[in-house]
């Protein structure tokens, strides 16, 4: 039987990963894999996460199964972060998941469930496992305008064309903030006319969040998550915990449901299934230190003070390539740097040039020339700035 398998298609990124760990140079540059690294190249655990994990040690006297949709006042805590105000607790369902790619894929289950023929928008680039993901349950998807590579803005005007397409049982999906892997986001006006399209087709949307916090702040972060939750009658919401609470290998998520016209218990209840089906009940151990930081006042003030301390980090790193390749190339081109948010920007190099860095200057980024901004020192920045003109970007 087993000997019929086909060959999947290898990781790109898990691939740059190991060329990485084999290149000899002790001058290279990693700007590859998706995670928040400190100016040592270390990926931190957080103060708050070390203490919560202490405080769960000392307290926690069972690890009995926790419901089918999670704990609920971890559960309750993540929705109060996402959504704030902007609805009422009892409008919004939600399960727990194993990390934000948990959610994503529970959400497209359901929609699967709930729209059988139904097509995903899905922007023109997202994060590749959104396609990986789809391909593998076999939904049509179509790829939606989003990244203009001469601007390195978002191509808004194409971006609507686009979205006007869709129709009632389609699914846009959407990035909350801090665009994976352009770094490009919708300003406010810009979510107000997309809400216009959602309402105009009557298609749902559906909105990652992995990066709360990564980028203006936690408020701002979400303010575009929460304008759309609030103005239509169906929404899905994957949130991750992976990276604000630097808890990656504990995968933590959440899925939300908004369906204001479908009976709650049937709603709740799909849900429920969906997660006995694949994992049955949630791991609760990353979801126990999230809820205990939320829970805990100073906790929770150490948490938002070292995140701060991670976001302004990275602001800082934008600016200071931006000026760098400002000063190198002689223009500001690379203006846009500094604009985007989060741990990523795209510099629009072609793939040619992407490997012509990697060979000539030991500069490992995604192949299309997403590079992680969290990968990046002070000493790094002029490293990466003159690879980056010597190569002719």
């Amino acid at each position: 039987m087993f000997e019929d398998l086909k060959a999947q298609k290898p990781d790109g990124i898990l691939m740059l990963m190991q060329m990485y760990r084999e290149d000899s140079r002790e001058a290279k540059v990693d700007l590859g894999v998706g995670v928040y690294k400190d100016a040592s190249g270390n990926t931190p655990v957080m103060r708050a996460i070390k203490a919560a994990e202490q405080k769960v040690w000392e307290t926690q006297d069972s690890k009995s199964y926790v419901g089918l949709a999670g704990a609920p006042d971890f559960n309750d805590a993540m929705v109060k972060l996402v959504l704030g105000d902007a609805l009422p607790r009892d409008a919004v369902n939600s399960v727990a998941t194993p990390g934000g790619t948990g959610a994503v894929r529970q959400a497209f289950e359901l929609f699967k469930m709930a729209s059988p023929g139904g097509r995903v928008f899905v922007s023109n680039p997202t994060w590749p496992n959104h396609l990986s993901i789809l391909d593998y349950l076999g939904l049509e998807t179509v790829l939606y305008r989003y990244f203009d590579d001469d601007t390195r803005g978002v191509d808004f005007d194409g971006l609507i064309e686009d979205l006007k397409k869709a129709k009632k049982g389609d699914l846009i999906l959407l990035h909350g903030c801090c665009h994976n892997p352009t770094g490009a986001n919708l300003t406010g006006p810009q979510w107000d006319e997309v809400i216009k399209v959602l309402h105009d087709t009557g298609a749902t949307p559906m909105i990652d969040i992995a990066y709360q916090g990564f980028g203006d702040s936690l408020e701002e972060d979400a303010a575009g998550t929460r304008k759309v939750a609030s103005a239509v009658p169906e929404c899905l919401i994957a949130a991750s915990c992976s990276k604000n609470f630097g808890i990656y290998r504990e995968r933590t998520g959440i899925l939300m449901l908004v369906a204001n016209g479908t009976e709650k218990g049937i709603a709740q209840g799909t849900l429920n299934f969906l997660n006995r089906q694949n994992y049955s009940f949630p791991p609760d151990h990353g979801a126990r230190l999230v809820t205990t930081i939320l829970n805990d006042d100073v906790l929770r003030a150490d948490w938002m003070a070292e995140l701060e301390e991670m976001r302004t980090g990275m602001l800082g790193l934008r600016e200071q390539l931006a000026k760098e390749l400002e000063t190198r190339s002689g223009s500001n081109r690379f203006g846009f740097i500094a604009e985007h948010r989060g741990m990523f920007s795209r510099l629009g190099a072609s793939p040619e040039l992407v490997v012509k860095m990697r060979e000539e200057s030991g500069i490992y980024m995604v192949g299309d020339s997403r590079l992680n901004i969290a990968g990046l020192n002070a000493q790094t920045v002029p490293v990466l700035a003159e690879a980056i003109v010597k190569a002719g970007v």
